[in-house]
């Protein structure tokens, strides 16, 4: 069994009660993956520390060069990480008292959720926290994506 068998009202918990987001491996590329994930999470909201040793800066917020230097609460550390090195964020996510362990699209570390579960951690693992927003939250139908979610309220904005 997965250590990841999250359904969509406790996908909907994480993004609706965690508005921290440490993202690791945030590129500042604008084509890059992780820089559109982390410009729509802003746009919508939330506050991205961008944690990457090669920036200063990434999209107006000040980059730090890993976890251990982030000095404000964090609810989720995103991982744009290959799968091998995902294990080395489990401890230092639970000791900065992160909620949510987030592996990206195409992430899969079974080991490294299960270590993370163990130390209280959520584990979520091959999704992206943009596509997820956009689908629980009404936020794909422009293209005529079906999102599986019906409700005759208009997505939230945060302005």
């Amino acid at each position: 069994m997965s250590a990841d068998g999250l359904s969509n009202q406790e996908i909907r918990r994480i993004l609706d009660d965690c508005r921290t987001i440490a993202m690791v491996g945030l590129s500042g590329n604008w084509y890059r993956p992780s820089y559109f994930a982390a410009k729509y999470l802003l746009d919508h909201g939330y506050r991205v520390i961008p944690v990457n040793p090669n920036y200063e800066e990434i999209l107006g917020q000040k980059c730090v060069p890993d976890l251990g230097a982030i000095d404000e609460p964090v609810d989720v550390v995103d991982l744009f990480q290959r799968t091998e090195l995902v294990p080395q964020f489990v401890e230092p996510a639970a000791a900065m008292g992160a909620k949510v362990l987030w592996m990206q699209l195409g992430i899969v570390n079974e080991e490294a959720a299960w270590a993370a579960k163990d130390k209280n951690l959520t584990v979520v693992m091959d999704r992206c926290m943009k596509i997820e927003y956009a689908r629980l939250f009404g936020g794909l139908t422009w293209s005529g994506v079906n999102t599986g979610v019906i409700s005759s309220k208009r997505p939230r904005r945060v302005v």
